[in-house]
């Protein structure tokens, strides 16, 4: 996609029917459209091309772990060393109970989130992993933050604009 046609999905009405469908998305083109000032043909046309130019990569239920068995969330960052990365991604692939995994930098290779039955549960999965290097393990206890909305305001950071002096 050029720029300029991504700039033309993502201008303020792309962006509020981001926002809408993030709030919801089931929402009916017909209702989306009233929402951002759009026709309904419009607006069931501007999302297919922000599907089909991969802006929109999935809609997904959002299911609470706690009420379908999983009360206990944990977060595993884990260190590895040497060649054990393709048997690792496809150990942690094929555990069900990781529902998230990052790779990133720093001291911990991997970060994952973890939802389990028990303590017990949560050992299980924490010696499936280890053969293949080093864990370190949290609980959590609560969320602060569990999604954001993603809008034009994250594009937007102060320090940007700043110059080095």
């Amino acid at each position: 996609m050029s720029e300029s046609a991504k700039e033309k999905l993502l201008d303020s009405v792309g962006w509020k029917m981001l926002i809408e469908l993030q709030k919801d998305a089931r929402i009916s083109f017909a209702e989306l459209g009233r929402r951002v000032g759009l026709s309904t043909p419009a607006a069931a046309q501007r999302v297919r091309r922000m599907e089909e130019e991969g802006i929109i990569r999935a809609y997904r239920a959002d299911i609470n772990p706690l009420q379908v068995g999983l009360p206990i969330t944990a977060f595993i960052r884990m260190s590895i060393v040497g060649d054990v990365l393709p048997r690792l991604t496809a150990q942690i692939r094929s555990m069900t109970e990781i529902v998230e995994c990052h790779r990133g930098t720093g001291a911990d290779s991997f970060i994952m989130k973890v939802n389990v039955i028990s303590v017990e549960h949560l050992n299980h999965v924490i010696d499936s992993l280890t053969p293949f290097g080093t864990t370190s393990t949290s609980l959590i206890l609560g969320s602060v933050v569990e999604r954001n909305l993603l809008g034009p305001e994250n594009l937007i950071w102060p320090g940007a604009n700043k110059t080095d002096s």
